[in-house]
């Protein structure tokens, strides 16, 4: 009798966003003259960078010709693609990665997903809260929790961000094996100081640790003093693994573009306490489920290294976070605090009720889209996430219905 993982049915909900997208269809169905507008989920509205799209068309066009055509790529991406990251977005800040260090896959949500893939089942797992869900759901499939309670899973430790603590958790006290951070934040949008990696750092160095790094919104960061890549700190090479995304630094949503960086000096441990390669097991695991991304891809990807490449791509970034000044600015006028918006694309916005309520409300009657912060875990009550990733005409229209509830808000 073939059986299912029995771990599934530990699973609290379907996806927050599965959810959110069935809410918003049924309020669309019932009322199809509504214009409802999303700032819910982070997916980009930007076209690709033109340089991108240039290099996309070279790269189909090499595909059309006997001399050209690629089959199979090298399943950790092609070279051109792995040197330059480790040229422009490590090197050039004194960071000592190297590009067999990189490994290039379709996303950081399939690789954040995956790499728990290469830990012991008993291991102890620390996560944020509020936190992405991606962390905690693929941990609760593979068996490493208990049963749901509280809004918690037994079995995990949380990490509580909150408004005291400016959203920036600090190691626990007990042991920990398995690490999730994710800065710039999200959903909250945060950012972690240098000090504050260090503590991280030294933490998981002396507990013999692991940190997985999530850093798809680093693009985003203008403030100088805050670090861009774990690594910047010294001696994370050894206790960090990095997670980097095209898709909301240059628009690969649709077209599927990441990276995992897992440096060769990482020390991790077999059950008789010897060191073992963690590079070498994740290129085992890359090589044996992963196929590679697409050589057009790659080539498009690359071209955001150029210096016309890079000119576009911060023209769009610069586009989302003027999104994400104006979205602060009008929910502060509106009296709701906000974190976020500054070196992110998200804003975190402090309502003070109960979180699907207010989607309820802001959908209902201003036909609105955000995120209830609930969704993202215990600390996300009282929250909701908007994202920047709209077009201007949109923000400046969404926050004009919002303002004109400001009466029943």
């Amino acid at each position: 009798m073939i059986r299912v993982n029995p771990h599934y049915s530990k699973l609290a909900a379907s996806y927050l966003f599965s959810t959110i997208a069935k809410k918003v269809k049924e309020y669309q169905d019932s009322h199809p003259e509504a214009n409802i507008i999303r700032m819910g989920i982070g997916d980009v509205t930007l076209p690709l960078p033109k340089a991108c799209i240039q290099a996309f068309h070279e790269g189909v066009e090499e595909m059309a010709s006997e001399k050209t055509f690629k089959g199979y790529g090298p399943e950790q991406g092609y070279p051109f693609l792995r040197e330059a990251i480790a040229t422009h977005d490590f090197q050039t800040r004194g960071i000592s990665i190297q590009a067999d260090e990189i490994f290039v896959s379709d996303g950081a949500k399939c690789d954040t997903g995956n790499f728990q893939e290469l830990f012991a089942q008993d291991i102890r797992i620390a996560v944020p809260d509020p936190v992405y869900p991606v962390y905690v759901d693929t941990n609760v499939m593979a068996g490493r929790t208990g049963s749901f309670q509280n809004h918690r899973y037994e079995g995990l430790v949380y990490l509580e961000s909150t408004e005291e603590n400016g959203f920036v958790p600090s190691p626990p006290k007990e042991e920990v094996d398995l690490i999730y951070l994710c800065f710039p934040n999200n959903p909250t949008g945060a950012v972690a100081s240098r000090a504050q990696l260090e503590e991280w750092v030294e933490y998981a160095h002396r507990h013999h640790a692991l940190i997985l790094f999530d850093a798809a919104y680093e693009a985003y960061i203008r403030d100088p003093s805050i670090p861009h890549s774990i690594y910047e700190v010294s001696g994370a090479e050894e206790v960090s693994v990095e997670f980097r995304s095209y898709s909301k630094t240059a628009g690969f949503t649709g077209t599927r573009c990441a990276y995992t960086v897992v440096p060769k000096k990482v020390k991790v441990y077999d059950e008789g306490g010897r060191v073992v390669s963690l590079r070498d097991m994740w290129n085992r695991r890359h090589t044996t489920k992963f196929n590679g991304v697409s050589y057009p891809v790659q080539k498009a990807a690359a071209a955001i290294y150029t210096e016309e490449g890079k000119r576009q791509v911060q023209a769009n970034i610069d586009y989302y976070l003027e999104n994400a000044r104006i979205i602060r600015e009008r929910m502060n006028s509106l009296g709701f605090p906000c974190t976020g918006g500054d070196n992110s694309p998200y804003i975190w916005v402090k309502t003070g009720q109960d979180s699907w309520s207010f989607f309820d409300f802001l959908l209902g009657k201003a036909q609105v889209v955000v995120t209830p912060g609930s969704g993202f875990g215990r600390c996300g009550e009282g929250y909701i996430r908007i994202s920047a990733y709209n077009s201007r005409q949109n923000v400046l229209e969404a926050m004009e219905r919002i303002s004109r509830l400001k009466g029943s808000l």
